[in-house]
């Protein structure tokens, strides 16, 4: 069955608005390192864009290998400190303070807008087709759904501000560079977490332990595993990325089958173990490097120094309650 808006369409969509951002780099004479910082953005907008057509014409294998090339050398521009930031055409003080004061509150209207219409759009518009065309992607619902909040939100910011689509990809841009390399972070972690679950890490892990612990200590399978959670999401940068491997390699081995844990609660606890990690590492950039880039901190580590204390804390008490907590 057609869909309307399908996952590949998306990608489409975020292919050409990167390429929008890509021209407006290339004529911004006022970058010191425009030619760089544009083919940074090229090579990643041009992964969404063309992905599948290499895929169709020269096969996966093929298509793999070069999305792969691509991947190292957008890593070694931002790697190697070439990307920078540009000049921007943006108000002034003073109309930014009575643009704020006239729309008030109305300001976050377009922020509130994005999940409610996620939510919304995913209870409401599942399985839902008119014609025989199914008007958001099934396999991929809540990612669709997001993309129709977002077109909705976009609208809603226009109107209010009185703005324009072009002014929003401009401002997009802004955004986008001072956020810089930080802004794909997720995206390239993810693939690595892919590629850890095919590569079969989780076993691994379990034989690494093995040979190194012995099984029979529970208290000391806890701390490795809520441990090892927090340093593995702080390599990943996302918890959800850890928990498939240390759990496959620790806790269904040695704490569910050996000491008869309780899953619910234990695996609930090693999540929220990976979450300390989380507060821990520049690799988690939504949460710890963009909020610094955008409130321009002179340290774009302090969020992360300020918040070791508590991370560290949280996980001490995780391991107490994983101990006394999971087992029957």
């Amino acid at each position: 069955m057609n869909t309307l808006i399908s996952i590949n369409r998306i990608y489409y969509l975020i292919g050409i608005i990167v390429m929008m951002l890509v021209v407006m780099t290339l004529r911004d004479k006022g970058n010191p390192k425009r030619l760089s910082t544009a083919l940074f953005w090229f090579l990643f907008g041009a992964v969404f864009l063309f992905g599948d057509l290499l895929v169709e014409n020269l096969g996966k294998s093929l298509a793999h290998r070069i999305i792969g090339a691509t991947v190292i050398i957008i890593s070694l521009i931002a790697g190697t400190g070439m990307l920078s930031m540009g000049s921007y055409a943006t108000s002034s003080y003073e109309e930014r303070v009575s643009s704020a004061k006239r729309l008030g509150n109305w300001l976050f209207f377009p922020a509130v807008l994005i999940p409610v219409i996620t939510v919304a759009c995913t209870v409401l518009l599942k399985g839902v087709s008119v014609g025989g065309v199914m008007l958001l992607d099934q396999k991929q619902l809540t990612l669709a759904a997001l993309c129709v909040a977002c077109i909705c939100a976009l609208i809603a910011g226009c109107v209010l501000t009185r703005g324009t689509p072009l002014q929003a990809v401009r401002q997009s841009r802004r955004l986008v560079d001072s956020i810089g390399w930080a802004a794909i972070l997720p995206l390239m972690l993810a693939m690595l977490g892919g590629v850890f679950v095919a590569a079969k890490t989780g076993t691994s892990v379990q034989q690494v332990v093995s040979l190194f612990v012995n099984p029979d200590n529970r208290f000391l399978v806890v701390v490795i595993y809520c441990v090892g959670m927090a340093l593995f999401t702080m390599v990943m940068g996302n918890a959800f990325a850890a928990f498939p491997v240390m759990s496959a390699g620790i806790a269904l081995p040695f704490l569910i089958v050996g000491h008869h844990a309780d899953p619910a609660p234990l695996v609930a606890i090693g999540m929220y173990s990976g979450y300390c990690g989380t507060l821990m590492t520049p690799m988690a950039a939504n949460y710890n490097i963009v909020p610094a880039a955008l409130l321009e901190l002179k340290n774009k580590y302090q969020v992360i120094k300020v918040q070791i204390p508590t991370a560290l804390t949280l996980l001490t008490v995780n391991v107490f309650l994983m101990y006394f907590l999971t087992f029957r």
